[in-house]
């Protein structure tokens, strides 16, 4: 499935106020291999029920940087039982101890740092995305969350041409609190990206 985007602008305006489940009813419709990615952080779980209710084998690719709290990791174990996922889980070639005795956590400001995100989260990502090559990727990217996602949409293209589907993006974290009040769904709040840092900062899965 591969759309121009003047399609995907005319698609965004239709899109915009419809509930998430349509949007991800018609995004499995039409694709041939689709895909969710996670990470397990604060308010994930809204696109892990939406979709999996829709498709409910549909592969869920964790790229798990190794760094994630406690609370973050028996999250992830509620979530997976709870929600049946099918998860497919990537970790970085290098164990979190050896990275730690060579290089820790570098600071956003030093050079090592570009090497670490490559490490931990990049080149996982990438082996995911070659081994499923999806023709949908659905995420929970939202309005408001950074400056380059402010540019995004419910539908945008990645740079390889994968169609990224955001049914949440116009859903601010009132309408997120409410969504998992009334499925009694668990949130998470201690995750910690260490590529990141910032909350405002992109990792640089989504540029």
């Amino acid at each position: 499935m591969r759309f121009k985007q003047d399609e995907i602008n005319r698609l965004n305006v239709q899109f915009k106020g419809i509930p998430p489940e349509e949007i991800i009813s018609w995004a499995v419709e039409y694709s041939l291999k689709a895909l969710v990615t996670t990470n397990f952080r604060p308010y994930e779980v809204a696109i892990l029920h939406a979709v999996s209710q829709v498709k409910s084998d549909i592969p869920v690719v964790w790229c798990d940087t190794g760094y994630n709290t406690p609370n973050t990791y028996k999250h992830a174990e509620e979530l997976i039982e709870r929600l049946d996922l099918n998860i497919d889980l990537y970790v970085p070639k290098q164990t979190t101890a050896h990275r730690d005795a060579v290089m820790g956590i570098p600071p956003i400001d030093d050079a090592k740092h570009i090497l670490f995100t490559e490490q931990v989260k990049l080149e996982p990502f990438r082996r995911a995305m070659t081994t499923h090559q999806p023709d949908v990727w659905f995420t929970n990217l939202r309005k408001g969350q950074t400056a380059h996602r402010d540019s995004l949409n419910i539908l945008s293209l990645s740079i390889d041409g994968v169609l990224k589907v955001s049914p949440f993006y116009h859903w601010n974290e009132t309408h997120l609190d409410a969504y998992l009040k009334e499925r009694n769904l668990p949130n998470e709040h201690t995750y910690f990206d260490p590529t990141k840092v910032l909350e405002n900062r992109e990792c640089g899965l989504h540029t």
